[in-house]
């Protein structure tokens, strides 16, 4: 029986230094592919010294040690710094994917009111517009225009008397009778026959007005002055 447990103790004992020469043997793996990594690096480092220091050669560059210590230093003193700047950036990055959504749900709202636009012809529109300006400054010229900006009110207080409604429905009668007249085939009318006319209600009416208008506007033309 003791024999028995002996071997026992003899058998996990021998595991156990198999697990610990396992782990060493893993280790001195490790370290060997360490020095192998390190070896590699320092060859790299080496050319691309080697390189660095054969381009700037060529280019005639010199460097300043002092300075490039220098740099360094400043670079470790203002680590703070650079951390703070590093978490605003982060910071701007997260705000950039959040906004994202919106920026292109606003790209997609726009176009959307674009193509509604076009469809009701606002751009057309507007293009033709522009060509009304280009004929405008195409056709006057400097002294014109400027004339045209010093009477603008004058012009403007013109149009809106022209759009009362008692003037445009006057207008429109005007231009209506006009339209009705038959102007390839008028009635000739001697002096006595005219006489006869003017003698007639509406023509007197027509005379009082005009004759009325007449003097109403050589008054105001008086009063200008």
């Amino acid at each position: 029986m003791e024999e028995k447990s002996m071997q026992i103790q003899i058998t996990e004992l021998n595991q156990k230094v198999d697990l610990l020469l396992e782990y060493v043997n893993g280790q001195r793996l490790k370290a060997n592919q360490l020095e192998d990594l390190i070896s590699d690096l320092s060859i790299v480092g080496k050319d691309v010294y080697d390189t660095t220091v054969e381009e700037l050669n060529n280019r005639m560059v010199k460097i300043d040690p002092d300075q490039v210590k220098n740099i360094g230093l400043r670079l470790l003193s203002n680590v703070d710094n650079i951390a703070k700047a590093l978490e605003i950036f982060e910071s701007l990055s997260d705000l950039a994917k959040d906004a994202m959504p919106i920026v292109n749900e606003v790209i997609i709202d726009s176009t959307r009111k674009m193509n509604e636009l076009d469809q009701k012809g606002y751009f057309n529109f507007f293009k033709e517009v522009g060509l009304i300006f280009d004929n405008i400054i195409t056709h006057f010229s400097r002294e014109e225009v400027h004339l045209l900006a010093e009477n603008v009110v004058t012009i403007l207080e013109t149009v809106k008397t022209l759009t009362q409604p008692e003037m445009m429905n006057a207008v429109n009668n005007a231009i209506k009778v006009f339209g009705s007249i038959n102007t390839t085939d008028v009635p000739e009318y001697s002096v006595w026959k005219l006489m006869r006319e003017i003698n007639q209600p509406e023509m007197k009416k027509t005379i009082g007005f005009m004759v009325t208008y007449m003097k109403s506007l050589s008054g105001n033309n008086l009063s200008n002055k």
